[in-house]
């Protein structure tokens, strides 16, 4: 016999196996995670986002009907609880100069491409930090659809489900989120390639 599929998982999930749940928490911790980090900009918040977000999943389960994918619904719940931490946290200031890393600062940096020069890969790393500082300049709903399609590859319907906003609107958001950014990235855009 071999491993249980993702629906049989859930299945399982929803009748209250843990073994179930924490599998399925395994298979999506990752993106879970670093959605929740390019939303908050703050691994300490995104981490405490992650945890909130799987508690409530796992306390919502036997409400879980199917109607959307798992993974679309595990979304919705972690924008919630992103969107609920950003509106909590108080408008300390922040220092731009902070490096988005893990949680625990032991992620190795990954390791440049053998063409890339020195010089190709500090002009990577700025081009990084300068995009996450700009998502986070960003409104709340512009940031989350970005996120969402750019960075999480959602289609425009897996948003709209996230999100509970018609598809309209996730596509006028996404193009005004992307016009956003391109504003944000401003003095910066001889570092990119055309956006």
């Amino acid at each position: 016999m071999g491993l249980p599929s993702h629906d049989d998982l859930v299945a399982r999930a929803r009748t209250g196996d843990r073994t179930a749940f924490d599998a399925l928490v395994n298979e999506s911790y990752a993106l879970v995670y670093s959605t929740a980090l390019r939303l908050t900009g703050d691994p300490e918040v995104a981490a405490d986002a992650t945890q909130d977000a799987y508690v409530r999943a796992y306390n919502s389960l036997p409400s879980f009907r199917g109607q959307s994918a798992f993974t679309t619904w595990l979304y919705r719940i972690a924008v919630n609880v992103c969107l609920d931490h950003l509106r909590r946290r108080s408008r300390q200031p922040r220092s731009l100069d902070t490096a988005v890393t893990s949680p625990d600062d032991t992620a190795p940096l990954p390791l440049p491409a053998a063409t890339q020069t020195p010089q190709q890969e500090t002009e990577r790393r700025e081009r990084q930090r300068l995009v996450q500082e700009a998502l986070l300049r960003l409104s709340d709903e512009h940031r989350t659809v970005l996120v969402l399609f750019d960075l999480t590859g959602l289609t425009y319907e897996e948003i709209a489900q996230v999100t509970g906003v018609p598809l309209g609107t996730v596509k006028s958001r996404l193009n005004r989120a992307r016009l956003a950014l391109r504003d944000e990235l401003g003095p910066h855009l001889e570092l990119f390639d055309p956006l």
